[in-house]
């Protein structure tokens, strides 16, 4: 893990499409400005989280299931 200290304002790039800049600070709380390209996805990590769960019991569907589905289409 890199541990990097920044002050308002100051920027993180990550490879040549990512740019993270600390846009406040209060408390305990930071605000982050995020600017990727659309097609990279960036979630927090509980969301993240969440999304990886689903798609693993998404492809854990039998194949009865399957074609129960296709039979409904």
């Amino acid at each position: 893990m890199l541990i990097l200290t920044r002050k308002l304002g100051e920027k993180i790039n990550i490879g040549d499409d990512i740019t993270v800049t600390l846009l406040d600070i209060k408390g305990a709380q930071i605000k982050l400005g995020i600017d990727a390209p659309k097609h990279i996805g960036i979630h927090r990590n509980e969301i993240y989280e969440k999304i990886r769960e689903e798609n693993v019991m998404a492809s854990n569907i039998s194949g009865a299931e399957l074609s129960e589905a296709a039979d409904l289409l």
